[in-house]
């Protein structure tokens, strides 16, 4: 498998890589200084990494079409794509041009492109418009706070992209049980942590429906994120905390009983403001 992992250079990608690696899948990491790419080939020559290692030195805030997506993609043909970076450095701009402008560009070029089944994109717990059923008052409080008065510019970027993936994969659900034959399944999977923290993994989580306040650790979210990306039956908006699952039995259990952390907000209303529908 080819894996491209956009924002390589990311805390939670630098645990990500190894582990991809060691399933013997190749890997292009997209970094966007030159000088971080040593620190990155040093990843690839671990005892366990059985998948080549290779890095692109890219921008992603002058990804400004789906075209400038799609000759990425052209140029590394990956089978999977892993949306890792963040644009919290360099002000609001930078934030919408690359947590919401490019990854909605690589979100399209990637449904365009037949060879890639599977999209997973980080984003975080409180990205979303309503209050889920499995929500304290205080959760909804605490997302409210963070989504207006902490992370605005972040927060609503990252709600864009979300929603551009999850309406994308509706349609594209749509049109294959309808019938379509040119067309292949791609898993969309959005991968939403809670406050991020640098300590080591615990190897035990809260996946699915969580509540809204809670911590995870930057390495459980990679463990995570690798779990996913193995099965052909992980799709859907997963909320992650540490808690008191062991990772595989977690990712196990939501995959059988095909949890979705998209319930109660509207997909119909989503594919119908991106313009989507038939």
């Amino acid at each position: 498998m080819q894996v491209l992992l956009l924002g390589g250079h990311g805390k939670i990608a630098l645990h990500l890589t190894p582990l991809l690696l060691a399933r013997a899948w190749n890997v292009t990491s997209v970094i966007r200084n030159p000088d971080h790419e040593p620190e990155i080939l040093a990843l690839g020559k671990g005892a366990n990494a059985k998948g080549k290692l290779h890095v692109l030195i890219s921008s992603l805030d002058e990804i400004k079409s789906e075209a400038d997506a799609a000759k990425i993609l052209s140029d590394t043909d990956p089978d999977y794509v892993v949306w890792s970076a963040a644009g919290g450095k360099g002000g609001p701009a930078r934030t919408i041009a690359i947590d919401e402008t490019a990854a909605k560009h690589f979100i399209s070029a990637s449904y365009a492109r037949p060879r890639v089944t599977k999209f997973l994109l980080v984003s975080w717990l409180g990205s979303r418009r309503t209050k889920p059923s499995w929500f304290t008052d205080s959760d909804w409080s605490h997302s409210l706070n963070v989504f207006n008065n902490v992370l605005p510019t972040y927060a609503k970027a990252k709600l864009e992209a979300d929603e551009y993936l999850t309406a994308h994969a509706a349609v594209r659900a749509h049109q294959l049980a309808s019938g379509a034959k040119d067309l292949s399944p791609l898993q969309a999977i959005c991968l939403r942590p809670g406050t991020l923290t640098d300590g080591p993994a615990t190897g035990k989580v809260a996946l699915g429906k969580t509540h809204a306040e809670g911590k995870v650790t930057r390495e459980d979210v990679a463990l995570v994120a690798d779990a996913l990306l193995a099965r052909e039956d992980t799709q859907g908006w997963y909320d992650l905390l540490n808690g008191e699952e062991e990772i595989g039995q977690a990712v196990e259990r939501v995959a059988r009983e095909k949890v979705d952390a998209v319930e109660g907000q509207d997909v119909d209303a989503m594919v119908k403001r991106f313009g989507l529908g038939a």
